[in-house]
């Protein structure tokens, strides 16, 4: 028999819980694996957070996870209530409703659906899951339009602040100061600040980093290179994530992806040193099967695909062919099973096409951001940005 356990968290409301558990009984008999049984843990996010860690090396909070069982036994499903709570908040949906979404998320995984792996996978796992909230979801038109929504919502939207210090370090003093710069972008709609700590501290510095990081609310990246005392600084500031770049001290800016021929096993041993201290790893790549391969092989959660070629392409055919580079790319990291982002020189003008990709979550843009803003704002700057990005996706 399924059941509901509580870790850490009190009992929901008497009738939630009755309609949550009808939904486990008719779960089990709406598929084959009719004498399974399976546990639904309803707890916080720390909790689900520390299995995240414990068990998926992701040390963040979700709001659901799933874990096989054996034999008639078919798995617990584990539920955030407290980032349900959250979410349902956030998208304007009800969190009843939201959470027996999550539960038959969380069902259809213990039942091999993977919605990251496969070209197909995503589809196949959302034709399902609307076809059970359909029939047990009582406010159904708008879990199901956020449902199909979700595999082409809008990516997200980094904002690098770098050369707001740029332009303080030209005259070596103390504005405009790009800690300054983060809060406005993120009143803009930024859903994260990227800041660059070069080797030579051109613009960036230790300051600016340590100071972003208690200010914005938002998740601070910090982009470095493999250097040793970069990485020990890493560790000690913490950010939520960190993305590891090829740097030269004499470029004007990064040139390329990060090289991992022959460098798997040092990558590795780094994405594994910041890992254990609590920071996810990107790995700024080339959009090419073979790097994403190697990429897999050191750990890394995330890859950002450099979209230089195309945001640099002249000609039509040359850009349609690097948008077509960057799409197999960006889904053959996704059956690796990777987070997906893109960045390097993508502007106001041909930031749609590969906005409109639905396989890449996240853009790091900064350059064009900031020139415009000295015409326009930061916020303002931003907030344009966002919207190109959120209409690449609607069709618009």
């Amino acid at each position: 028999m399924s059941q509901i356990n509580y870790l850490e968290i009190n009992p929901l409301p008497k009738d939630w819980e009755r309609r949550i558990r009808k939904v486990l009984k008719e779960l089990k008999n709406f598929y084959p694996k009719k004498s399974s049984n399976f546990t639904l843990v309803l707890t916080n996010k720390e909790k689900i957070q520390e299995y995240n860690q414990r068990f998926l090396n992701r040390n963040f909070p979700t709001n659901v996870l799933s874990f096989r069982g054996e034999g008639n036994y078919l798995g617990d499903i584990l539920v955030s209530v407290e980032k349900a709570k959250e979410e349902a908040s956030f998208y304007q949906l009800p969190l009843e409703d939201y959470l027996i979404m999550l539960v038959i998320h969380g069902f259809l995984h213990l039942l091999d659906y993977d919605h990251e792996k496969g070209l197909y996978a995503p589809w196949l796992m959302l034709k399902n899951e609307v076809k059970l909230c359909e029939r047990f979801c009582i406010n159904k038109e708008k879990i199901l339009n956020f449902l199909r929504r979700r595999e082409y919502m809008p990516a997200k939207l980094a904002v690098n602040v770098d050369h707001v210090a740029t332009v303080r370090e030209a005259r070596k003093t103390y504005y405009p100061d790009p800690v300054y710069a983060a809060v406005l972008a993120e009143l803009g709609g930024a859903d994260g600040i990227v800041v660059h700590l070069r080797l030579d501290r051109r613009h960036i510095k230790e300051r600016d980093v340590k100071l972003i990081k208690e200010i914005i609310k938002v998740k601070l990246i910090l982009e470095m290179s493999l250097d040793k005392a970069l990485i020990e600084f890493a560790k000690t500031v913490k950010p939520y994530q960190v993305t590891l770049v090829p740097e030269k001290v004499e470029e004007v800016t990064t040139e390329g992806g990060l090289e991992l021929d022959g460098r798997v096993e040092e990558v590795k041993a780094v994405v594994k040193e910041l890992n254990k201290g609590g920071i996810k790893v990107s790995l700024f790549l080339n959009p090419e099967e073979k790097v994403l391969e190697l990429a897999k092989k050191t750990g890394a959660q995330i890859v950002e695909l450099h979209t230089g070629k195309y945001a640099e392409a002249l000609e039509e055919n040359e850009r349609i062919k690097e948008l077509e580079r960057l799409e197999r790319a960006s889904f053959w990291a996704k059956e690796l099973g990777f987070i997906v982002h893109a960045g390097h020189g993508l502007n106001y003008e041909n930031i749609m096409p590969v906005a409109a990709l639905p396989t890449i979550e996240e853009f790091s843009i900064g350059h064009s951001i900031i020139g415009r803003a000295i015409m326009v704002g930061i916020k303002e700057a931003v907030k344009e940005m966002k919207e190109l990005i959120i209409r690449s996706r609607e069709g618009k």
